[in-house]
């Protein structure tokens, strides 16, 4: 396997460089040590006379404070003297000779990475699975070996390197082999798979095993990568871009033995079947989350959601009592399990979290109809009740803050708008109230069912909605003077603004309805039975794979010819919307269960060729694996991670149709990880997504 093995010298040098008091503390707390000791190595064996060089990354050039070359058994040793006390870490390690190599060649095509962070260990591996990892959560941060991006980023891409890899063995790290990834996903194969791949070419086993390899990774403009830390991030940035050349490798480098019926590889396991796509998804749980709704970040990379449900209960689609998760931006659940955070009103979190630019979470609750809001730590700042300001308030959805720092939210169940001028729930007012003893249906500003709303670079709120097919726009500074826009498709759940003021919508049942579901979902709305309204939707949508997204131009109409988009008509139940840092459109998919689409959004430039507004950049039906269930939200951290919420695992058991065994399975349970995938967001998002670029830039 991938362990590594220290000399005796190493071990001598360790203990006398080390103290016995550093050891036992953990090492987020431990003060830097003034050297790092570690081996390189290929295809499990020490790779000698390896040029080793340390770095320090910031958001300017790298900067090189040391370098050595590996001795005979592929040691070596770094002075750490020069690096600044928070910055990044990394080594990359050049050329040499392998143990393990079947052929002579050039070497100077090797190019291996083991990135360590602000706190390194004092002992390291540098190896495939280290190089691997490395790419992958540094994807958005990484040309070649120049690594460089803004602090905050960089601190979230090396700490979730020890998911993947253990930094000090070169071993497999904690999660990628626990019981939900190791298991249940494909993305322990993908990843020793793209190891076995890069071994070949270290190790020689043929004589054109490198160029092989670069040829395979070739990008879609045609440029061909020259060393194998290239040929790595060229299928990090294109992961399904005929993912089937890599895997052919397997075949050319490792034919099977049919003797013992196995590849002859240096690690295990390995795909059997090709992926549709070269990503490495990873899923975390615990910390009270089950059925996440909306995914937000704070302004350090925590992730926060209201969830739908407690853990362990056997909760039902008609009454949902969950509280508030939040996880640190590598996947560790920070709220307690199995509650959750709990107090101010919270009871059965839908679709509305929001994070305020001093990281305050405000979350709208559905079965208790309320509006609460938490500091920080998860400490409730809301009385026991909530804001319901005098039982006025309905099921609750969508949550915003405004970068003027308002806050506005979706009362789905009454249909109207609710304004806390400045966050002051004191100066409360309603907007769009239907006139007492009037239909709904007669809403003023023609909501129904509202769902989620954003707002744009002009200061205009938009509302889209769940049970009709257009959506409301209205000027934040007077919500009388609200326009109506179809949209084209029926039953708005997410919706985002990109960097050009385009506003997209995703239209969770298409094209629509047939005329008798419509009439089963008014009737469900107009006599309170909204507890029903769900099993509609989801047998209809069972039944069809249906589901588009539509980009609204900044003046409320869709582009001449339309901009009702379908991928194909791969987008089965669309639910969440996110933009990342370049205008790429991420949705997450309710039904399938669970897939995650990218599109080519209004900034083509950043797109593969030949692609236009509205292509799937992602494989038909979109990005597989990561334990995804039917999912709710997609969001997109700073570092460049898309996260997407597991809302639901056994619709049956939400219907309180399960058996027995299975009636505690209603929620999700997990948030899902896929690493390094978008252009990073800046967080909180307040507004329309900002690339984390900008942010550096402002300081």
């Amino acid at each position: 396997m991938a362990s590594a093995r220290f000399s005796a010298w190493l071990l001598l040098a360790f203990a006398f460089a080390t103290s016995s008091d550093a050891l036992a503390q953990p090492m987020a707390g431990r003060a830097r040590s003034n050297r790092i000791l570690g081996v390189v190595r290929g295809g499990g064996a020490p790779i000698a006379a390896s040029t080793v060089t340390l770095w320090e990354a910031s958001a300017q050039a790298p900067r090189k404070l040391a370098q050595i070359k590996t001795n005979a058994n592929g040691e070596f040793q770094l002075p750490t003297a020069g690096a600044h006390a928070t910055a990044s870490l990394y080594l990359t390690a050049v050329g040499g000779a392998p143990k393990a190599a079947k052929e002579n060649g050039d070497a100077s095509t090797i190019t291996l990475m083991t990135i360590l962070g602000s706190r390194p260990p004092p002992r390291v591996t540098i190896n495939e699975f280290t190089t691997v990892a490395s790419v992958w959560t540094h994807a958005q941060f990484l040309t070649g070996a120049d690594l460089r991006g803004t602090p905050l980023g960089l601190r979230i891409a090396a700490g979730n390197m020890p998911s993947f890899v253990d930094l000090t063995t070169g071993d497999y790290g904690a999660t990628i082999i626990d019981a939900i990834n190791g298991q249940q996903t494909p993305t322990l194969a993908n990843f020793t798979t793209l190891a076995n791949v890069v071994a070949a070419c270290v190790t020689r086993l043929k004589p054109d095993a490198c160029n092989t390899f670069f040829t395979a990774a070739t990008d879609p403009r045609g440029k061909t990568p020259t060393n194998t830390l290239e040929a790595l991030q060229t299928i990090a940035r294109n992961p399904s871009y005929q993912p089937n050349r890599v895997f052919a490798l397997l075949d050319t480098f490792y034919p099977v033995d049919h003797a013992k019926e196995l590849r002859p590889t240096p690690f295990l396991p390995y795909l059997s079947n090709p992926p549709t796509a070269w990503v490495l998804p990873l899923k975390f749980t615990g910390g009270g989350l089950n059925g996440p709704g909306k995914i937000m970040f704070d302004s350090e990379g925590n992730a926060w959601s209201g969830v739908n449900f407690v853990v362990g209960g056997q909760s039902l689609d008609a009454f949902w009592n969950g509280n508030l998760s939040k996880y640190s931006p590598n996947g560790k659940a920070l709220s307690p399990t199995p509650s959750g955070f709990t107090g101010g009103g919270i009871l059965g979190p839908g679709f509305g979290t929001a994070i305020t630019s001093d990281d305050k979470v405000w979350v709208t609750s559905t079965s208790g109809k309320t509006i609460s809001l938490f500091d920080k730590n998860g400490k409730a700042l809301s009385p026991p009740e909530g804001y319901n300001f005098g039982g006025k308030l309905g099921l609750m959805q969508s949550i915003i803050v405004t970068p003027k720092g308002d806050v506005w939210a979706l009362d789905f169940g009454n249909d109207q708008i609710v304004y806390l001028p400045q966050g002051d729930p004191s100066k409360v007012k309603f907007y769009c109230q239907t006139p007492e003893g009037q239909s709904k249906k007669d809403n003023p500003c023609k909501l129904s069912g509202p769902f989620h709303l954003a707002i744009d670079q002009q200061d205009r709120i938009w509302v889209d909605n769940a049970t009709g097919d257009t959506v409301t726009r209205f000027p934040a500074s007077d919500p009388t003077k609200f326009e109506v826009f179809p949209v084209g498709g029926h039953s708005g759940k997410g919706m985002a603004v990109d960097s050009h003021g385009y506003v997209w919508v995703t239209n969770t049942m298409g094209k629509g309805l047939d005329v008798a579901t419509k009439a089963k979902l008014l009737e469900l709305k107009l006599t309170g039975k909204i507890k029903d309204l769900d099993e509609t939707v989801y047998n209809y949508l069972a039944q069809r794979e249906n589901g588009s997204i539509t980009m609204l131009q900044p003046d409320g109409q869709q582009l001449p010819g339309g901009s009702v988009f379908t991928a194909g008509d791969t987008l089965w139940g669309p639910w969440g919307v996110a933009i990342d840092g370049n205008d790429h459109v991420w949705v997450s998919l309710f039904m399938g269960p669970g897939r995650l689409a990218e599109l080519c959004g209004s900034n083509i430039e950043t797109c593969p060729p030949g692609m236009k507004t509205g292509d799937a950049i992602s494989p038909p039906g979109g990005y597989a694996g990561g334990g995804m269930q039917h999912l709710t939200d997609v969001g997109v951290d700073p570092a460049g991670n898309v996260w997407v919420a597991d809302n639901w695992e056994d619709p049956q058991a939400c219907f309180g149709k399960a058996p027995e065994s299975e009636s505690t399975r209603c929620g999700g349970n997990g948030l899902t990880i896929f690493y390094g995938m978008a252009k990073p967001v800046r967080a909180p998002q307040i507004g329309p997504a900002q690339p984390e670029r900008e942010h550096l830039a402002g300081e």
